[in-house]
């Protein structure tokens, strides 16, 4: 008794009102949180409402509710932040959930997530009422962002709105001991979407060397056997995709490590929720017209229930081992990924010869997430399905600002708070369907987060489409140094107030001086910049040709280090080079870049790899796929003044003509060693000890990993790109960030639009 009366001391009845932010709708948090308080013997309530989920809770064990929600929340829940008020005890005898309550959206929707393990052994359990339905799915697993149009997330503002549910979906909806209580997209067979072929019959067509375009979670995908030369090369030849490395797409992990040599942490992001494709060292046995001249490839899980289904048709049918598909985004030409039914059929039917689609929209289009593993961690090269619209913590409040990033591989950002939105990829905005879907995401951002931009920030390029962009939006506008961009999107992710040191090491950039800028030494320091140097900078012959021709670069190199004799020796009777070396001859100046990229690419031409590219940065890929065991030749580069100079590297590259393996090592050795002295000098200059790492060049592993344990090796600080890709899918996040410090110090001068450069 005495015992009993002490407890009731010790855990009174109190009532508390607790707000959850984050990514709390959609999750199945209510559910949990109606599971956890009835176990826990409170009484009171949960709903969703437009800051996230608000909580009240009565009872003697009250007080240990709140880290009981935090410890144990839902696997797809990301908790922000958990409030918690005292209130009056109001009495009471259940825990009810209510209905949701609108108003102006502070929270946010959760990405899309890969099907869950429950969710797959209803796929194949005969006895369950969504055996071989392709589009189960609960709150631990499906879409959510690619098919919501609006907040709060129900199912009125979803894809699924056209899907009235059957009795036993609706009962399982309102079943709060359900996993699929207020699974926004539930369905089955009897009152879901349904697809257009049958899954044995897309099987049987891969198999037979056909391809497939398959619509998916956030788009089409093309399919094709990965293991046949004839189907790949077919692929090829009707995407005009000569020589750019596929992705390849396999049943499971086990499948996943007969095809490729995995790390750890390589394994845990294939199979994470999110399902990104992932760079790994491939093994022997795929078709070697998935990625010519690399030794990685891109490997991504099965992630949807129609992809599962369709490897479960494949395993009857094959007898030597598991399947493996090409699987790549259905977007003929270099245009945006097709979405819709209607617009497969328009884009995609000289591509494919099977056209697979359902009747569930997809409401905003997303293209797969691709990371690979720098330095130990995660890193991306394209962020958007599984990942997207999930925000990156800025660490403080500010104006709500919009930015329209670069031209090439385009994202906008859109900041809240201190949250900043980066959008799923857009691709490049050198088409009519581009623009059209950047002014689409534009538009479903805004709608999602319930905003209106206070501003506007984009590039300092006088003629770029994203630019124009951003002047349309009749807002205050503050144009950003593209290479700033880039170091001031590492500096906000990792949420440093000090001064800094940026290299930003990218291909084309335009400069605050109107020149071509690319390998660049910057000091930042809050709403305030310097350049304190850049690489040696070359000619540009041919402006942006030299991007796609890299022999161009050799030539331009070699003229620069005095040395264009060497030309004609390494490239006997290329009339191109013959005519160039005549240009220079007579005096010709072309424009100069201080281009990292630009470097690569005459490396690669001097060194006989690369003498026209069919991708963007294939020079420098293939260029990296060789490198081996970097090594630095001591003499191969000079500082001057600030200015970082590898032209006596060239030359030598050019001299020995030495190629493959060894040019490769060189190069890259050679480059790590003078881009750590330079950084080293500038840290000292700047009185920092942080190296913020961006720019294009910094997906490069060999170099990235080089130059962050040289970095480290000298007592500095090196820090990646982690959230965010370090290439142009970054630089919105960048302008965001720098703009929000240039309005906060100078909010007046920006009504006039100023320029930071």
């Amino acid at each position: 008794m005495a015992r009993a009366l002490a407890s009731a001391v010790e855990d009174p009845v109190q009532r508390l009102r607790l707000r959850v932010r984050g990514s709390v709708q959609g999750v199945g948090f209510r559910p949990f949180v109606y599971r956890l308080a009835r176990t826990m013997r409170l009484t009171g309530f949960v709903l969703n409402d437009s800051a996230g989920v608000l909580i009240e809770v009565e009872g003697t064990c009250a007080s240990r509710f709140a880290e009981a929600v935090r410890v144990q929340a839902p696997p797809l829940a990301r908790i922000d932040s958990v409030d918690v008020l005292e209130m009056d005890a109001a009495g009471g005898e259940l825990f009810e959930i209510l209905e949701s309550v609108r108003g102006q959206a502070a929270t946010r929707i959760g990405a899309d997530a890969a099907t869950c393990a429950e969710c797959r052994r209803e796929l194949t359990d005969p006895q369950s009422r969504f055996f071989g339905y392709p589009f189960v799915n609960c709150t631990h697993c499906g879409p959510r962002f690619t098919i919501t149009g609006a907040l709060p997330y129900d199912r009125r503002q979803t894809s699924m709105a056209a899907f009235p549910m059957c009795a036993a979906c609706r009962a399982d909806y309102a079943d709060p001991e359900s996993r699929r209580f207020h699974a926004e997209p539930v369905a089955c067979p009897d009152c879901g979407p349904e697809l257009s072929h049958p899954v044995g019959e897309i099987a049987a067509r891969l198999l037979k060397g056909e391809i497939v375009a398959l619509k998916g979670i956030g788009g089409f995908h093309l399919f094709c056997d990965a293991h046949n030369d004839a189907a790949i090369d077919l692929l090829r030849l009707r995407k005009a995709r000569d020589q750019k490395p596929f992705a390849i797409m396999v049943r499971d992990i086990e499948a996943a490590r007969l095809v490729a040599n995995l790390t750890a942490v390589e394994e845990g992001l294939l199979k994470s929720s999110a399902r990104p494709i992932v760079l790994v060292e491939g093994l022997d046995g795929l078709s070697n017209l998935i990625a010519p001249g690399l030794t990685r490839i891109g490997l991504m899980l099965a992630y949807a229930p129609l992809h599962h289904l369709l490897f479960d048709a494949l395993a009857q049918r094959l007898r030597d081992g598991p399947a493996a598909l090409v699987a790549t985004s259905a977007n003929p030409g270099g245009e945006p990924l097709v979405a819709s039914n209607d617009d497969a059929v328009r884009r995609l039917a000289g591509i494919a010869d099977l056209i697979v689609t359902h009747n569930r929209d997809i409401a905003v289009r997303a293209d797969d997430s691709v990371m690979q593993v720098i330095d130990g961690a995660p890193s991306f090269l394209r962020r958007a399905r599984g990942f997207v619209p999930e925000p990156v913590d800025l660490g403080e409040d500010g104006p709500c600002v919009i930015a329209t990033g670069a031209d090439l591989k385009n994202t906008v950002c859109i900041t809240r708070g201190r949250e900043a939105f980066l959008s799923q990829h857009i691709g490049g905005l050198d088409n009519a369907e581009a623009i059209r879907f950047q002014q689409e995401t534009v538009a479903h951002l805004c709608s999602i987060l319930d905003i209106r931009p206070d501003y506007a920030t984009c590039d300092l390029h006088p003629d770029f489409r994203s630019v124009r962009m951003a002047e349309s939006l009749g807002l205050p506008l503050v144009a950003i140094q593209h290479h700033l961009a880039h170091i001031a999107a590492v500096v906000a992710e990792h949420h440093v107030t000090e001064p800094v040191l940026g290299l930003a090491l990218d291909g084309h950039g335009y400069g605050a001086d109107g020149g071509s800028w690319g390998g660049e030494m910057l000091m930042v320091d809050g709403h305030r910049w310097q350049r304190l140097g850049s690489l040696s900078p070359l000619p540009l012959p041919g402006g942006d040709r030299a991007a796609r021709e890299p022999w161009r670069m050799g030539v331009a190199a070699l003229r620069a280090a005095g040395r264009i004799d060497l030309a004609p020796k390494l490239w006997p009777g290329h009339p191109g080079v013959a005519h160039l070396e005549a240009m220079f001859a007579r005096g010709m100046q072309p424009a100069r870049t201080s281009s990292l990229g630009r470097l690569f690419d005459a490396a690669a031409a001097v060194s006989g790899l690369c003498l026209v590219q069919s991708y963007e940065g294939q020079a420098a890929i293939e260029f990296e796929a060789l490198a081996e065991s970097p090594h630095c030749l001591p003499e191969g580069y000079s500082i001057v003044d600030g200015m970082l100079d590898f032209r006596p590297l060239i030359v030598h590259l050019a001299e020995r003509q030495l190629c493959g393996v060894s040019a490769s090592n060189l190069f890259h050795g050679t480059l790590i060693a003078g881009l750590v002295d330079w950084a080293a000098c500038g840290a000292s200059q700047a009185g920092t000890s942080k190296i913020m790492l961006g720019g294009g060049c910094i997906v490069n592993r060999i170099l990235a990993e080089g130059l962050a344990n040289a970095l480290r090796n000298l007592g500095l600080e090196p820090l990646l790109p982690r959230m965010i890709p370090a290439n142009d899918g970054g630089i919105a996040l960048g302008q965001a960030a720098f703009a929000r410090q240039v309005i906060k110090n100078d909010r007046g001068h920006v009504e006039e639009n100023p320029k930071c450069a």
